[in-house]
């Protein structure tokens, strides 16, 4: 075998592992508690004492590395509601009905149809691809769902509740940074996921291109889970880049930054946030990663508990989830879990937990803080909602939780503040 495979193979053991030992973990709260006092009408997915909420993800298959922690995120978020809350609004509690999309658009359709009577929403339905199969149902239905994937196009779609910075602004920080920092006058290219994921992320470069006036000098396309990129590196080469934005999942990441370790191709690699797992940075790729690979997502490193929020679900994690390793899927699903219950918490302020009073409730929400998990969204009618700017740029280090260490952390750029969102 050659040394790509072995780190191939080698990363694909230990993401299984993963994969199995969160699955393992996992496990539905059936707890629907009691409360209610009739004074809200019931609804799909309220009887009168308990809020079902959908999660749609991917619990087997690759990406279930990213599906799971945001799940246990999601979770621990409403185990605290539930527990120490007494419910939405102090006595409504909260069931999630989780089910497995593999990272399949049939499957998620199919489970969709499964569960969408039941629920009053879905706090997480996770993958760009995903939300694109399930969407026109959500509209025909009526019914809301929170992005577990962060393109800007979620912004103005009334039936979705999107958090965080999108991948856009993340692209668009990261290569400001960059560019600051390591070299205007350098090469960009980008190696993205062939599907609308992968453009999401292209989209930032572009817009970053014409802001801080640079060329993209090629871009280079690959299907999830090909297993030969050799073709898509050397294009890569041939242009002389210097940095190389990469848009794509854990699994890809390994194949992709093995092909080039392999051919001694180093750029500054700046990776999109659902590339990075922490097994990457416990393979036999780690020296290379620490090297050249920085990763751009949104909020403090694991346990920095100077912010709030993190105080806060440090707490949480240590009550309700004390296994959890460090990893910011979770911290990404307990903030999308706490912007959901700000939604219903409003609903029962309006009186009103039906598919019509979500959304009454969300375009009236206001500003969402997260008390430092990430940037505040400022909610709103459709049109009217003004996403984060904030990004945090990561390098790799084995020894820092989820084997990232902050280069700098929830700062914008000028030219992710002029993004402007259509």
């Amino acid at each position: 075998m050659s040394t790509g495979g072995r780190w191939r193979a080698a990363l694909l053991a230990v993401l299984a592992l993963v994969a199995v030992l969160a699955l393992a973990a996992c496990g539905r709260d059936d707890d629907d508690g009691g409360g209610g006092d009739g004074d809200i009408a019931t609804a799909p997915g309220f009887d009168g004492k308990t809020i079902r909420l959908g999660v749609i993800t991917p619990r087997s298959g690759p990406v279930a590395v990213i599906g799971n922690p945001l799940t246990n995120g999601n979770r621990v978020w409403f185990e605290h509601i539930n527990e120490d809350e007494g419910g939405i609004a102090g006595k409504y509690k909260v069931e999630l009905v989780e089910r497995d999309s593999r990272y399949d658009p049939a499957t998620a359709v199919q489970q969709y149809n499964r569960i969408k009577d039941d629920v009053t929403m879905f706090v997480q339905v996770l993958g760009t691809p995903i939300i694109n199969a399930v969407l026109p149902q959500l509209r025909r239905d009526n019914i809301v769902a929170g992005p577990a994937t962060l393109d800007s196009e979620w912004v103005r779609e009334q039936q979705l509740a999107p958090v965080g910075g999108p991948y856009q602004v993340q692209v668009i920080n990261a290569v400001d940074y960059y560019l600051r920092h390591e070299g205007k006058d350098n090469t960009i290219c980008a190696i993205i996921q062939d599907d609308p994921y992968g453009e999401a992320g292209l989209e930032g470069l572009e817009f970053a291109s014409e802001q801080l006036d640079f060329e993209i000098a090629t871009v280079a396309r690959y299907r999830v889970g090909d297993e030969d990129v050799t073709a898509q590196i050397g294009q890569l080469r041939q242009a002389n880049c210097d940095a190389v934005v990469f848009v794509g999942l854990p699994e890809d990441a390994g194949t992709v930054l093995g092909t080039a370790a392999r051919a001694q191709f180093a750029p500054r690699w700046i990776a999109q946030s659902p590339a990075w797992v922490a097994a990457l940075g416990q393979s036999p790729l780690a020296k290379y990663l620490e090297q050249t690979l920085w990763v751009v997502a949104e909020g403090p490193e694991w346990g920095d508990e100077s912010v709030p929020g993190m105080a806060q679900m440090m707490e949480h994690v240590e009550k309700f989830a004390p296994d959890q390793q460090p990893d910011y899927y979770f911290t990404f699903g307990y903030t999308q879990a706490k912007l959901v219950s700000a939604i219903l918490e409003k609903a029962v302020e309006l009186g009103d937990l039906s598919r019509e009073g979500i959304i009454e409730a969300m375009n009236n929400l206001g500003t969402f803080q997260t008390d430092g998990l990430g940037g505040d969204y400022q909610y709103g009618p459709p049109e009217d909602r003004d996403p984060p700017r904030q990004s945090t740029l990561y390098r790799v280090d084995a020894d820092a939780p989820f084997g990232l260490k902050a280069i700098e952390t929830n700062f914008s750029s000028d030219a992710a503040e002029a993004y402007q969102f259509d």
